[in-house]
């Protein structure tokens, strides 16, 4: 079985920055790419941002472009996420997933989240 976990989530003022950290886990699991999502109270999950081990190409939501940047590390299945001048509507819980290379609705693993909440 695979194990995603995050962490790094918690309550900052609007300008802050925070980042998140997700680590999959499994005895012979290598995933095809990880990425992050945000569910705000009352909306749908979203996609944010993720990264391609082929190439190492990443991709961000419109919302989040030159203020988050995502990385990570092929060889341990871990995924990290630089989130800069937070806004108010930033605050979600973040979910990372790892992907299987079958699409992220039903080829992925994905972790329980971890919340963050911006202030003004």
């Amino acid at each position: 079985q695979v194990q995603v976990v995050e962490s790094g989530g918690g309550l900052v003022q609007a300008g802050g920055s925070l980042r998140l950290s997700c680590a999959a886990s499994g005895r012979t699991f290598r995933s095809s790419g990880m990425g992050w999502f945000r569910q705000a109270p009352g909306k749908e999950r979203e996609f944010v941002a993720a990264i391609l081990w082929i190439g190492t190409s990443t991709a961000y939501a419109d919302s989040v472009k030159g203020r988050f940047f995502i990385s990570g590390d092929n060889a341990k299945n871990t995924v990290y996420l630089q989130m800069n001048s937070l806004k108010v509507e930033d605050t979600a819980v973040y979910y990372c997933a790892a992907s299987t290379g079958r699409g992220w609705d039903t080829g992925a693993y994905w972790g329980q989240g971890t919340r963050v909440t911006v202030s003004s």
